[in-house]
């Protein structure tokens, strides 16, 4: 079917109901037909984009591991005996983060067979029964004057030999290297 060209037609706007020529009317994007001065375009807010919700997961993602645990190194004669005849063994052990009551090994150099030779001796305790295999519960802080003292608990910590005592007391020894672990821990 053909239509006719329009060019003495008229139409009415349905915007501002002028009358207007044919040739010069546009439908909007409502389905109203109004002449091109008239016309406005659709805004952009009456269609939004559509949009991704956030992502919540990463792809391909690891969980924490798990750290092994380590002997930490002491430095050199960490061991102080308190006094003779006494099986205190004071240990300074700067920023050691050790717990109060666990139960921790000493050991010596590590070797290739994959072992740990023992702490020196010193002071009539042998350097065997500090590396004991089952090891000993520490106390923090310093034992003093038959006491503990807790003040500088992050430098010190002491623990009770169960084998022998000290000959003198105060004496320092264990050489180095000397490290403190856990007691499961192997070379």
């Amino acid at each position: 079917m053909a239509y006719a060209s329009g060019k003495h037609a008229k139409a009415i706007s349905d915007r501002s109901g002028m009358e207007f020529p044919y040739n010069e009317m546009v439908k909007e994007w409502n389905g109203s037909l109004v002449h091109i001065s008239e016309f406005e375009s659709k805004h952009p807010q009456i269609d939004p984009k559509a949009h991704k919700g956030d992502a919540q997961a990463l792809l391909n993602i690891r969980g924490d591991r798990t750290e092994t645990a380590v002997a930490q190194l002491l430095p050199e004669n960490p061991f102080t005996t308190y006094a003779a005849s006494s099986g205190v063994i004071n240990v300074f052990s700067p920023e050691h983060g050790l717990t109060n009551g666990t139960t921790y090994r000493f050991r010596g150099t590590p070797s290739v067979a994959g072992t740990y030779t023992n702490p020196g001796s010193f002071d009539g305790i042998a350097g065997s029964n500090i590396a004991k295999a089952a090891g000993y519960a520490i106390t923090t802080g310093k034992f003093v004057s038959g006491a503990r003292v807790t003040t500088n608990v992050t430098d010190n910590f002491f623990f009770t030999v169960n084998t022998s005592t000290a000959t003198v007391g105060q004496q320092r020894g264990g050489g180095y290297p000397v490290s403190v672990g856990p007691v499961t821990l192997t070379a």
